[in-house]
């Protein structure tokens, strides 16, 4: 399976991902905890259905040292016992941020409340930041269907 267009290859969407790269930067170097950041984009790529950022995501999470059970269970964490209130209210606000066609009022106070609770200002901000950009990074790889499985920890950065 081919892309129908290669990102990388183009110069405008090369210059467009290197702005993007730089907004992920920055929410990376934030001080929302990693592990977190991990799940938030995790969650949001399998709600897009986007198997490169999943593949990507998935093995860059487990590189830093996630547990597989807990990447196994991203999907039902509502379910699972493995996660904090924190990541919790984190995934929460990620499915409800990701999914805003499906919901009249978009993000509910109660979710909103329940992230601030676990994080500063500076981290919903981040988080924030976070769920928006995973979202763009999902359309832009399945608007142009980017194959998923190769990916490598580290292959671009």
């Amino acid at each position: 399976m081919d892309a129908r267009l290669n990102l990388m290859a183009n110069p405008v969407a090369g210059k467009f991902l290197k702005h993007i790269n730089s907004a992920g930067k920055l929410l990376s170097d934030s001080t929302l905890p990693a592990a977190t950041q991990e799940l938030v984009k995790l969650r949001a790529s399998q709600i897009n259905g986007c198997g490169f950022c999943t593949d990507m995501h998935s093995k860059d999470a487990e590189a830093a040292g996630e547990s597989t059970q807990r990447l196994h269970l991203v999907a039902a964490w509502r379910e699972a016992t493995v996660f904090t209130e924190a990541e919790r209210a984190a995934l929460e606000l990620t499915e409800q941020g990701t999914r805003i066609a499906d919901a009249a009022g978009g993000v509910t106070d109660e979710a909103w409340a329940q992230a601030a609770r676990h994080y500063d200002e500076e981290q919903l901000a981040a988080l924030v930041g976070l769920i928006a950009v995973i979202n763009l990074y999902n359309r832009l790889n399945v608007v142009v269907r980017q194959p998923a499985g190769d990916y490598q920890p580290g292959m671009f950065g």
